[in-house]
């Protein structure tokens, strides 16, 4: 471990930036000292350190996905407003760009949503910063709403998939993806229905969400013990190819390592 501390954990503290201002310098003490937004958000290399010369833009980390919160304005964050950022880092939610599941709920939750709107303010500040990097396995498009009818519309030669959505799906999301029960609950726009990986779709429909900020949030109960691998397949690969941009081929054994994941 001295060869490698020596080669990628430097020994200092958190010194300011003189030539940024107070708020930036604020916002990177929170984002990179306190929070510490890159051990999850950031790829690492070989050697299972943090690869900076990627900073921020996304990695796979206890099984979910922390997609790219560079300034990449198709893959990051570049074309969030700043009300965007501000309102998904203290609610866990920004209108047309999802809701935070997993991890990140819970970040949100425990740490986040009691920071000071000024800190928040500040975060943002700082991530406008982080030059841009561009995910090549996520869509640089996400897709609109889905048509209001199940017979229209993107699904998949499997009928499971399909089948398990209308059963336990449907009612709270809709067939368009734009919830009319609650903001919280669409699908439209969110990261998590446009990555063709699907991680974070399957760990949803295993886990569930447990939201506590703001009060009136919407949780998801878990669909873990209710269906099988190939269901919740097959569930997933539905999801994408209806509300996102490129259909997801997860596969069960995919879905069995999750589950493995999130266990531990």
């Amino acid at each position: 471990m001295t060869f490698w501390s020596a080669l990628f954990n430097r020994d200092t503290r958190f010194e300011p930036d003189t030539s940024k201002s107070p708020e930036w310098n604020r916002g990177a003490y929170l984002a990179e000292a306190l929070a510490h937004c890159g051990e999850c958000h950031t790829p690492r290399n070989l050697a299972f350190a943090l690869n900076n010369r990627k900073k921020f833009g996304g990695a796979l980390t206890a099984g979910w996905r922390a997609f790219n919160i560079s300034s990449d304005k198709a893959t990051g964050l570049g074309a969030w407003s700043d009300d965007d950022i501000f309102s998904y880092l203290s609610t866990g939610h920004a209108t047309g760009h999802g809701t935070a599941s997993g991890p990140m709920g819970e970040a949100v939750d425990q740490s986040f949503s009691q920071l000071a709107p000024e800190d928040i303010r500040a975060m943002v500040v700082y991530l406008r910063s982080v030059p841009a990097i561009a995910s090549a396995d996520l869509p640089a498009t996400l897709a609109p709403p889905a048509p209001a009818s199940h017979k229209d519309g993107g699904g998949t030669p499997d009928p499971r998939g399909k089948m398990v959505f209308q059963g336990a799906c449907v009612s709270c999301h809709g067939w368009t993806g734009e919830s009319s029960l609650s903001p919280f609950a669409t699908l439209t726009g969110a990261w998590a229905v446009n990555d063709p990986s699907a991680t974070n779709v399957a760990q949803i429909v295993i886990s569930g969400t447990r939201r506590h900020t703001p009060p009136d949030a919407v949780s998801m109960p878990a669909f873990g013990s209710a269906y099988s691998d190939v269901e919740i397949a097959a569930v997933a690969n539905y999801v994408t190819a209806r509300f996102g941009s490129k259909p997801s081929r997860i596969t069960a054994q995919d879905v069995a390592e999750l589950r493995k994941q999130t266990a531990q």
